[in-house]
């Protein structure tokens, strides 16, 4: 069965995938729920969670739909829509693998989902039947991390586990960033959990690491209407734990460490005044010019972000827009994570009038870049990408995508079967 490609799915229509899904993996739905987990599209600081600055961005309307039920055994057994030649999951929740020693496919997540709860001292006593299908594009809006939630959240529910004691939601980000971090070798931060997971419809999730506070941010009265675009340049990156957002990870490490004794300072994020940004210059430039430019991105994308959630709340679109083209001009040139099918997207639609800013997305090197528009550059940019991408990339003239979302709840629970 062939998953289908349009982003925008009725519930009607999204019950049949799953039945169809669960007819061909011998499946049963009676009694099956389904939750749907978003993707997320990051106004930022883009590569801010691992660096300790504030975060912002929204829920977007492509998704990851599960069916599940308990299935009465000890045994985790799912199907995804996405990945049919996997097969079927079926393994034994005594019988978990440890990490590194999984399959190196999409089955890594339901098991590392079992793994951390395990870990984390929760007694998984019911097993589960699930199929999956999503729509989010492969790169930029946080796959891996909306497949974790749904996975983490409805394995808790059917084993009647509160992820979430006091209210403390961010305890479920904590333990679905372990789950990429300690499972699955992704050195992630929690930017993407956050931002799924808060995520509410017409509005941003303002995230501060200093008391780790959610605000929710409607966006300002008399904002013009807007589209959010994901560009899918048709490429396949590599987990983040294969990649460059791997390295500067650990360049930013390297430079925290250059500068905690010297300048007192435990993240690039709190490098937030011109006199230590200037000192810190001043001292490794010289020897360490490459961290200095990515201290360079860290410093003036936070100045940025107090003025971008300044416009968004009083609904100035174009100034959210135009702060991030800036970020994504510093993202490509001083913080070097970017990649030519990503940047060649975004020449494509900076050109375009109506197109208010344009940025690679995510982690880095391949995927998806995005951009901010008035609906009437809408069908401009679509003809512009058809005709200059496919020009400039031939090899992915059958596989790129321009996604139009809205911004929607992160997480959500959906009529199922009786």
């Amino acid at each position: 069965m062939s998953v289908p490609g349009h982003p925008t799915q009725t519930h009607t229509g999204v019950r049949e995938i799953l039945e169809g899904l669960a007819k061909q993996a011998g499946i049963s739905l009676s009694g099956a729920k389904i939750r749907r987990s978003s993707s997320r599209f990051c106004l930022g600081v883009e590569h801010g969670d691992y660096n300790g600055t504030e975060l912002f961005g929204v829920g977007t309307d492509r998704f990851i739909w599960m069916a599940f039920r308990p299935n009465g055994t000890n045994r985790l057994r799912l199907f995804s829509g996405n990945f049919p030649k996997d097969g079927l999951i079926d393994v034994a929740l005594d019988e978990i693998p440890e990490p590194g020693s999984a399959p190196d496919s999409w089955c890594r997540f339901p098991l590392g989902v079992a793994w951390q709860l395990k870990r984390s001292g929760f007694a998984l006593t019911q097993g589960m039947d699930a199929v999956l299908y999503g729509d989010i594009p492969g790169g930029g809006m946080s796959r891996s991390a909306s497949l974790t939630l749904n996975l983490l959240i409805s394995l808790a529910e059917v084993n009647s586990i509160n992820l979430a004691p006091d209210n403390n939601e961010m305890r479920i980000v904590d333990l679905a960033q372990a789950v990429e971090n300690d499972y699955i070798g992704s050195p992630c931060g929690n930017l993407d959990q956050i931002m799924i997971l808060f995520a509410r419809e017409g509005m941003g999730t303002h995230y501060n690491p200093a008391n780790r506070s959610i605000r929710h941010v409607p966006l300002g009265e008399g904002a013009v209407d807007f589209r959010i675009i994901s560009l899918d340049t048709g490429t396949m990156r590599p987990g983040l734990e294969k990649s460059t957002y791997k390295i500067r990870h650990a360049e930013c490490r390297e430079m925290v460490g250059l500068c905690h004794q010297p300048f007192g300072i435990n993240t690039l994020g709190e490098v937030r005044t011109e006199e230590l940004y200037r000192s810190i210059l001043a001292k490794f430039i010289a020897s360490h010019p490459h961290l200095c430019d990515r201290l360079t991105y860290i410093y003036h994308a936070q100045q940025r972000f107090a003025q971008m959630l300044d416009a968004w709340t009083k609904g100035d679109v174009a100034t959210v827009g135009s702060i991030f083209r800036a970020d994504g001009i510093s993202l490509r040139d001083d913080y070097q994570i970017s990649g030519k099918e990503l940047e060649t997207m975004c020449d494509i639609v900076r050109t375009i009038p109506g197109v208010l800013g344009e940025r690679m997305l995510g982690g880095g090197d391949k995927g998806a870049s995005g951009a901010l528009i008035l609906p009437e550059a809408e069908e401009a940019l679509r003809k512009a990408v058809a005709t200059a991408y496919t020009r400039s990339h031939p090899d992915f003239a059958d596989s790129y995508a321009v996604h139009s979302c809205r911004m929607v709840d992160g997480i959500t629970l959906l009529p199922g079967w009786e």
